[in-house]
């Protein structure tokens, strides 16, 4: 008996040993809002999750992830000197990527707005991936620049792991959203070590030129991750829009000003004038350079109130002024010889552009009335998020592009997505994926 229990757990890790040797490995690195975070006590093992949840979220999030800017660091720093945010590095990463809000309440209602990369780590292990051994996942403090140390050295060591795991295997990157610039930053910063660890980079929806609409009004009113009836349970826009106003990587996320757009972005304010007793309404527009002038006169009253103490949060120069050193580090990343890469970005999606504040027949008086007031949105094509002509724009030798309707997030759980990773990976399902359809190869190289 001891024989065969010793022979059938040899086979066994032969056969987990065979399926290292049968694949690279796949590194997942998430987006802007992507990770578990959790808070932690100062010299104090006991953590909770601030990010994401929904029981509690806003009190908790208020408590935690409220931050300022410290422009001698370059860090985002919590209100709350005694702790410190921290990614749990559970399941080999996979865990603070998965089910953003992994609680029984969120579980038994399966609430599928915050399913992140479920579904693709779920294809992925039916693929015969190994968590651990084929396949890692890397979460971060999204609050942080794309640039910052921290961020770039731990994707180091995540790469570094995944390569001796699978026994000197190179990588296989799968980014979505932010995660792109993040890894884009990384080739700028360290090209030799991505090409000694990296064999194919494949992103998803990624605002390589920015996300005018979203991110600009990101700044100004605060951003809504969860629609619907969860809503009523999760952060409240105001409370994101004050943790927004003191991110460097949603500044790297501005429409960069350099991209040949084939419309500049604009926000528009329907504004109310007054002289010698008459008032007149007027449409006024802001471009990339008068944007800066309309942030910081919509801002100059924003505050919040911590722990008894009000705190000012006017527009961010600091930050601004560090996130223009990030795109110029984006403009100038190259693609490392060797390293094939993918683009797969959303289409068909209303996706916001211009913005547009007030109205004729109730226009903006001061223009800090902005941030307690909901937008109109002017549109183009995406994935409600990201621009199709941003997510296309990576300035890369693409081994190919391909447009596929879905959503931003939704682009994680696609089954076209998957069967073109799939692909491009090498590898199928042991079962057959039901109801497939091809969607459209946009743009194809295959020289």
């Amino acid at each position: 008996m001891l024989r065969d229990y010793l022979c059938c757990c040899y086979e066994s890790r032969r056969s987990d040993l065979d399926d290292v040797a049968d694949r690279d490995p796949v590194l997942l690195v998430s987006g802007i809002g992507g990770s578990i975070l959790h808070s932690k006590r100062k010299n104090s093992r006991f953590e909770t999750r601030v990010w994401v949840r929904i029981l509690l979220a806003d009190l908790e999030f208020k408590k935690n992830l409220w931050s300022i800017y410290n422009p001698e660091t370059g860090y985002t720093e919590a209100l709350d000197g005694s702790t410190e945010i921290i990614v749990p590095q559970d399941d080999y990463g996979l865990y603070a990527i998965d089910i953003l809000d992994p609680s029984w309440f969120v579980k038994l209602l399966h609430l599928s707005d915050v399913y992140h990369f479920h579904d693709m780590i779920n294809m992925l292990v039916g693929c015969g991936y190994k968590k651990g051994m084929t396949l890692f996942g890397y979460g971060y403090d999204f609050r942080q620049s794309n640039r910052i140390d921290q961020l770039i050295d731990d994707l180091k060591e995540k790469l570094e792991t995944a390569y001796k795991a699978s026994g000197g295997r190179k990588v296989n990157i799968i980014s979505h959203s932010m995660g792109g610039l993040l890894v884009s930053c990384f080739i700028s910063l360290h090209s030799d070590i991505f090409s000694r660890y990296v064999n194919k980079w494949i992103t998803i929806a990624t605002p390589f030129q920015g996300a005018p609409g979203c991110i600009h009004d990101s700044i100004l009113t605060g951003m809504q991750f969860v629609e619907g009836f969860e809503s009523f349970f999760f952060v409240s826009r105001w409370s994101m829009h004050q943790l927004l106003v003191e991110c460097p990587s949603v500044y790297e996320m501005l429409p960069n000003p350099d991209f040949n757009w084939k419309k500049q972005p604009e926000i528009h304010v329907w504004r109310k004038h007054s002289k010698d007793e008459e008032t007149s309404v007027e449409l006024e527009s802001y471009g990339r350079n008068e944007c800066v002038y309309l942030f910081e006169e919509a801002l100059k009253n924003n505050e919040l109130n911590y722990n008894g103490k009000t705190v000012a949060l006017p527009f961010n120069f600091a930050i601004l002024k560090w996130a223009a050193g990030t795109r110029k580090l984006l403009n100038e990343t190259k693609l490392p010889k060797g390293v094939s890469f993918y683009n797969i970005y959303g289409t068909s999606f209303d996706t916001p552009f211009d913005v547009c504040y007030g109205s004729k027949s109730s226009p903006i008086d001061d223009l800090s009335e902005i941030c307690h007031t909901l937008p109109d949105y002017s549109y183009v094509d995406g994935d409600g998020t990201v621009p199709s002509e941003s997510a296309t724009a990576d300035n890369f030798d693409a081994v190919e592009r391909v447009g596929v309707c879905a959503s931003h997030r939704g682009l994680l759980k696609d089954k076209n997505v998957f069967q073109h990773i799939q692909n491009w990976l090498g590898v199928s399902t042991k079962a057959k994926m039901q109801d497939f359809k091809t969607s459209k190869v946009m743009d194809a190289n295959l020289d």
